[in-house]
This record gives C-alpha cells, sequence and structure tokens, in this order.
C-alpha cells in the first residue's frame, strides 16, 4: 500500500494530496516506444524509479471531471514506483490554476499531468515547471508552445474528428439545412475551436447557418452557466435546429424551455452522458425534432496523459500513442454504432462510454 504524506509546500499552495489506497496490477499496454524498464506484474509504462505525481485541473467543478479525476488515480494506482498522488483544482480561475502549478512543483512533484483549461494563458506555468525539472504534461485543451520546449509532451484528443463526425450527422439528417447553435467551454478554449473547424468543413453549403457568438457560446463546461446561455438563446431565436455542444450533459436543465415555449426540443450532437440519455429517452416521445448523436465524452483522455508521465518520471517505457481517439457512441436515429442507453437505476452524473464501470462511477457521487 502507497500511504499519504501531506506536504507544508502542498497544503500552503491549496493544493490536496489524495492516498493511493492501493496498487493494482495491470496487463501490459499497447505498443510503447523508449528504451525504458518495467516494473514486472506492472505496465510498460510504469518504471522502477519512485516519483510524485500530479493532476491539476483548471476546473474540477462538475462530474465530468470527477469522474476524469478517479480515472487518473485509477490509472495512477497501477504503478507501485509513484509513492505518492497530487491532485488541485483550479475553481476556473486562471491565477489559481497558474498557482497550483507553481505550488506543486515547490512541493517536490516530479510529474504533472495538467489540464490546461485557460489555454495559451497556462504556458509560461507549464514551461516554468518543465524548465525545473518537472515531467509536464498537458492533456486535451491546447496550451499552445511546443514539445520539448515548453513541455514534455501534449497529449491531445482528435476533437476535429468529432466535429467531422457531427458535421455528417447533420448533413445526413439535415439535408435541406439547418440552423445550428454551438456551445463549448472557456474562450478561445482548442477543443471548441477544433470541434468548430470539423463540423465546419463538412457543413460548406450556405444552407447551414450558424447562429449564437462565434465561434461559440461560452459556457465555461459549467451546467450553471450553460443552462444561463442556453435559456437566453431559446428566448432569442425563434428557430434553433440543431445544438452542438461538446458536453451534453449540461443542457438537460435548459432544454424543457422548447417546451414551455411550445416548441420541440431540436437535435443534439453532443458527448454522452447518462442524465442526457435518460432525459432523451422520457421527451422524444413527445419531441419529435429530438434527434440525438453522441461521442464518447472522453473522461480517458486522461489515462493515457498519466501513462506518459508516469513513464517519464518512472523510467518506463513512453507510449506510442499520443492522441487520444474518443468513438462516436450513440445514434438515435439509426443506433449506430450504438442505441441510446439510460441506466435509471443510476445517478446522471455518470458516462457509459468510459472504461470505469457505471457502478464504480456512481459510487463516487455517494
Amino acid at each position: 500500500m502507497i500511504h499519504r504524506r501531506i506536504a507544508t509546500a502542498i497544503a500552503v499552495a491549496g493544493v490536496s494530496a489524495l492516498a493511493l489506497v492501493g496498487c493494482s496490477s495491470g496487463g501490459a499496454d499497447e505498443a510503447a516506444e523508449g528504451g525504458g524498464t518495467s516494473v514486472e506484474g506492472a505496465p510498460a509504462w510504469c518504471g522502477p524509479e519512485e516519483a510524485v505525481v500530479g493532476l491539476l485541473d483548471g476546473f474540477g467543478g462538475n462530474s465530468w471531471r470527477l469522474v476524469t479525476t478517479a480515472a487518473g488515480q485509477a490509472e495512477v494506482e497501477k504503478c507501485p514506483s509513484v509513492v505518492e498522488y497530487l491532485y488541485a483544482d483550479g475553481q476556473g480561475d486562471t491565477q489559481k490554476s497558474i498557482s497550483d502549478i507553481q505550488g506543486m512543483v515547490a512541493s517536490g512533484a516530479d510529474a504533472i499531468v495538467v489540464f490546461p483549461d485557460a489555454g495559451e494563458a497556462m504556458l509560461p506555468a507549464l514551461r516554468s515547471a518543465y524548465e525545473a525539472g518537472v515531467v509536464t504534461v498537458p492533456y486535451r485543451v491546447d496550451p499552445g508552445g511546443e514539445d520539448g520546449v515548453d513541455y514534455d509532451i501534449w497529449v491531445g484528443a482528435d476533437f476535429v474528428a468529432d466535429g467531422v463526425a457531427w458535421g455528417e450527422w447533420i448533413e445526413q439528417n439535415f439535408p435541406d439545412g439547418a440552423k445550428i447553435l454551438f456551445l463549448s467551454g472557456p474562450a478561445g478554449n482548442s477543443q471548441g475551436l477544433d470541434e468548430r473547424e470539423g463540423f465546419e468543413s463538412v457543413l460548406t453549403d450556405p444552407k447551414y447557418e450558424f447562429i449564437g457568438e462565434q465561434p461559440y457560446e461560452v459556457t465555461n463546461w459549467d451546467p450553471a452557466l450553460t443552462q444561463q446561455v442556453l435559456t437566453a438563446a431559446i428566448a432569442k431565436y425563434d428557430q434553433i435546429d440543431v445544438i452542438v455542444s461538446d458536453f451534453g450533459p449540461s443542457l438537460v436543465g435548459a432544454l424543457p424551455e422548447f417546451e414551455k415555449s411550445g416548441r420541440s426540443i431540436p437535435a443534439l450532437a453532443t458527448s454522452d452522458g447518462n442524465v442526457l440519455a435518460c432525459f432523451w429517452q422520457e421527451k422524444s416521445p413527445d419531441n419529435p425534432d429530438f434527434l440525438l448523436t453522441t461521442v464518447a465524452t472522453g473522461n480517458d483522455n486522461v489515462r493515457l496523459a498519466v501513462q506518459h508521465a508516469v513513464a517519464r518520471a518512472t523510467g518506463g517505457e513512453i507510449p506510442s500513442e499520443t492522441i487520444f481517439e474518443a468513438p462516436q457512441f450513440e445514434d438515435s436515429v439509426d443506433g449506430d454504432p450504438s442505441e441510446v442507453e439510460c441506466r435509471d437505476d443510476l445517478p446522471g452524473d455518470i458516462y457509459l462510454s468510459a472504461e470505469m464501470s457505471a457502478d464504480e462511477q456512481a459510487a463516487l457521487l455517494e
């Protein structure tokens, strides 16, 4: 068992230390590269050198981040060489996120995995950590900069592919055109920009009209703000044919506003979530326009980032994969690759596309 150690510097920086309550053995990972040495019975990316590893969120205040944080910890627990796991939540405050990185570096972390919600504003802090000799792996949101210069490696996701998939679905199901409202996270975040690039590359005909703030309505991936933004859009636009969003569950609170105004809930192209699937099953019979397609919400992007960070910090084999690929998940129109599934016996704040089982996710919320 790896015991919890909390350093004074961590407490001062506002960074919480999480105990690793056990080390589960994992099988060898997929193809890896590099000349590292793995620990017997552990994944190839787990080397023999001891390390302290930290995970930093720019914003940890929704269920997706809770499951993702747990997934990151679960991945770390596969490597017995990691003697301490740290976590910090920037709470949507860029300055706090920067301070969290500085504090974690000062505490003696050997490697950090960072969700840089604020994008390029986080680059100086990442570069400072990297130059201080800390293995630095930003993931999912592109902070700018360059691998091997500003940080060790950015482990992104193929959000352009997500956008292309949404665009093709819209084109197929709305051949005569559509008015499209796009919601994403913080202003300037690379995920939203890449998704927009993807579906715009497909929907080139002017019959597809993008309404609302451009390139997307800013929600910070915060359910409360998302509800405010979507409610305002419903009041402003008489016609919304499709809503595209990269955090589907956050829409559920506001979608009934369509019904209140005597309108059908429109089609959604988004990411999965149990609350959304159950909402669709409940509402779709009375809302003829309520089509739904989802991509996997991508909680497991963190696992690949953790593997890269741990490999570099412990002397393990570095994974060959550098981009996380989230597959298409549900389609209410043709059921390909799967029908919309609702686990109404479990909380809404779980993600059936994640590697972590639905029951394990539910236990996190107890």
